[in-house]
């Protein structure tokens, strides 16, 4: 897979890069314990008071990409406006990419086509449902999904609070590891064994002007043997600055579809 198309599969698993931040005051976010008393509807309600709130940011980030014997690494500049839009670039502009809550569009220079289309392409190749919403939060590090609308089981693991649903979910398995210091999530995994899909996320904090947003996330996405892995390294960022989104695709390039 050459490296446009690995750019391409990058946005539409992650669908961007969405953390914010300042160049001042950052450290990384340890420690922390654990109260085994706690219960899962006190967890989820710190987990939800600690949500960072912004409104736009900017800044660049190191992705590295491995599927099997094939590996890339490129930086990326990055913008975005809280839950309308993320834009992203690639070097020299080669690729770039707008998403919104209505569709996900990119363009490549080198081979002059373009993708507009929906979410569809995203939940096919994950195998589950996703959405702007839910990709924002696998990347903030909230949960994927509305803790507070299930049941769970809470418990120590590892050195986590660790939740599971109390009622079986038909289709998928999900697990959450929240971290006890800011009751951040430390991982989110969501599995479908029926077709050997499972996408598993693990986060570090750090600390940013007193908000806890991720350093690093890990992305492994496994199916049917075939593992995906992605690290991204948030660095540089700001938030809440003036920006714009500049994103048309030229004209004569070609549509292309997904598959």
């Amino acid at each position: 897979m050459n490296l446009y198309k690995n750019i391409v599969r990058i946005t539409v698993i992650l669908t961007l890069l969405i953390t914010f931040g300042a160049c001042k005051g950052t450290k990384s976010i340890t420690g922390g314990e654990v109260n085994p008393k706690l219960s899962a509807k006190n967890i989820i309600n710190a987990h939800y008071s600690n949500e960072p709130k912004f409104k736009t940011l900017r800044g660049r980030v190191k992705i590295d990409y491995t599927n099997g014997d094939d590996s890339q690494g490129v930086n990326v500049s990055l913008r975005m406006e809280k839950d309308k839009v993320i834009w992203m670039s690639a070097p020299l502009g080669v690729v770039k990419a707008h998403i919104t809550p209505e569709k996900v569009s990119f363009y490549n220079k080198l081979q002059n086509e373009y993708f507009d289309g929906d979410f569809s392409y995203l939940s096919d190749m994950l195998g589950t449902e996703l959405d702007f919403e839910k990709v924002q939060n696998l990347l903030l590090g909230n949960a994927v999904m509305d803790l507070r609308k299930e049941k769970f089981n809470s418990e120590v693991n590892n050195g986590n609070y660790q939740l599971r649903p109390k009622a079986a979910q038909e289709f998928f398995k999900i697990l959450f590891q929240l971290e006890p210091k800011n009751f951040k999530i430390a991982s989110q995994q969501i599995s479908q064994p029926a077709s050997s899909r499972q996408l598993t996320a693990n986060y570090t904090y750090q600390d940013i002007s007193g908000k806890i947003l991720p350093e690093d996330i890990k992305i492994v996405a496994e199916e049917k043997g075939e593992v995906t892995t992605i690290d991204l390294s948030f660095r540089n960022l700001e938030l809440d600055k003036s920006m714009t989104f500049p994103y048309k695709v030229p004209n004569g390039y070609d549509k292309i579809t997904l598959k």
